[in-house]
């Protein structure tokens, strides 16, 4: 696989230098005329009833403000530095879970209680991602070849990423095909927070129950007595905190007529090392139930209604180190009139997880104006399961790899949108030195068969520096 591969990489430069070798033109264009700025900014919340962390049962509510800055600046005629900037910050119930606990306190009067459907007060309710990612890119004299290069880093609580890569692009017959190829590397790394009573399991072994946080904390058994019966023996921590993925993706565009152009990828992804999720639960079906809180909620444990009674976890998620992943795809772009065109997108994906999945994509953009175009959009997308997946308390343990991830397992969903496009062609209104070029908001519903619902709005404006 390595070779075709790298005589696809020496096929392309070949075609793309035998097309650099014309002439320069006496007068080219420069690739980016003055610096651009980007400000984007998102709100996204979501809710459901089959959280990760709570071992696939109980509330998934979510809420997440993100905002980047991209600034592209062009370096002279024929090289541009793009510098993206972004943080995002989200509350989340399913999360704060990690340690249902907190929401009172081991120490406080009556003990501690928590329960699936609510969030807690915990440290790992809420959290910041930040990211920066920097390419540098080149156009030849022809403007029929261009390389480019990246770099990335991101940082959050528990997880670091570091990124490279690069890719060329050669455009020929007359810049109405494009060839391009494309290839990335991260390194990431966790720093692994476990649940709160398998974290102290870890510390303190098959006496934890007397030390640490849940000393003098009383364990119930089915019927609400207390016990002393809870060990989770299958429970050990991870081994290994990396986790490495590569990619490599070859496109293809054409303009087959005036009116219509396409394009298809192919990609091809490698992940090794932790692939779980260090803090999802798993309950098993062939072990006994043990929680912590008030009895009286424990026959309604999976209902919305229990308020005040948690269950302690069997294990974490297990996964496969390593993963395969390839996505095939195309766009159909039609120019029905000078006020309508057509985008449509499909993409077959597939994983060695036995994951396979759809996804079609429809969108209208409709020019109101010189200024002004709206465009809606429909997006389907369906899923079958992951052969490590079951739901709630299904699995059993005498299995190697278990998850009860909802995004692992089959669904469908749907996603309903609109946009509106705002374009200044002459750049009137300023602020300082940049003129604003355009502003584009877009408002998006999800909903998915497992019941998870989800809103997002995005607004981003473009400015360029005059």
């Amino acid at each position: 696989m390595k070779i075709k591969f790298l005589f696809l990489l020496v096929l392309i430069s070949s075609i793309a230098f035998s097309q650099d070798k014309t002439t320069a033109p006496a007068f080219k264009k420069r690739v980016l005329e003055s610096t651009e700025v980007d400000f984007l900014a998102s709100y996204y919340n979501q809710d459901g009833s089959r959280s990760a962390v709570s071992g696939g049962i109980g509330s998934e509510k979510l809420t997440d403000i993100a905002s980047n800055i991209v600034v592209a600046m062009p370096l002279n005629d024929d090289d541009v530095l793009t510098i993206d900037l972004g943080i995002s910050a989200y509350s989340s119930a399913s999360s704060s879970n990690i340690n249902p606990f907190n929401s009172t306190g081991a120490s406080s009067s009556g003990g501690p209680s928590g329960t699936p459907w609510q969030a807690s007060s915990g440290a790992s309710k809420s959290d910041q991602l930040v990211s920066i990612v920097a390419n540098y890119s080149h156009s030849s004299d022809s403007r029929n070849f261009i390389w480019n290069t990246d770099v990335s880093f991101s940082n959050e609580y528990d997880y670091t990423s570091v990124g490279f890569g690069g890719g060329i692009a050669t455009l020929f017959n007359e810049k109405n095909t494009e060839l391009s190829l494309k290839a990335n590397v991260y390194l990431d790394q966790w720093r692994p927070i476990y649940p709160t009573e398998l974290d102290e399991y870890s510390k303190y072994g098959a006496n934890f129950l007397n030390q640490g946080y849940f000393n003098g904390v009383s364990v119930l058994d089915q019927n609400g007595q207390a016990t002393t019966n809870y060990l989770p023996s299958a429970f050990q921590t991870v081994s290994g905190v990396n986790r490495n993925s590569y990619s490599a993706s070859v496109g293809f565009s054409q303009v087959l007529t005036k009116k219509l152009q396409f394009s298809i990828f192919f990609d091809i992804l490698q992940q090794q090392g932790l692939l779980s999720s260090p803090y999802h639960r798993i309950y098993f079906a062939d072990k006994a139930n043990y929680y912590i809180g008030q009895a009286q909620y424990i026959n309604n444990y999976e209902s919305s209604t229990n308020s005040g009674v948690y269950k302690l976890a069997d294990d974490i998620e297990r996964l496969p180190d390593s993963r395969f992943k390839v996505p095939v795809g195309a766009r159909l772009n039609y120019y029905i009139n000078e006020r309508f065109i057509l985008r449509t997108y499909y993409r077959f994906y597939s994983d060695n997880w036995d994951i396979q999945s759809h996804t079609a994509t429809i969108e209208l953009p409709i020019k109101l104006s010189d200024r002004f175009t709206v465009f809606p959009m429909y997006r389907y997308y369906t899923q079958t399961a992951s052969k490590y997946y079951a739901p709630y308390e299904t699995h059993l343990s005498t299995e190697r790899y278990y998850t009860s991830d909802a995004d692992l397992a089959t669904f469908d969903a749907n996603q309903y949108g609109f946009g509106i496009n705002y374009t200044d062609i002459f750049t009137g209104t300023k602020i300082w030195k940049f003129g604003l070029k355009t502003i584009d908001f877009r408002f998006n519903h999800y909903e998915r068969s497992d019941n998870l619902n989800a809103n997002i709005g995005t607004i981003a404006f473009k400015f360029v520096m005059q």
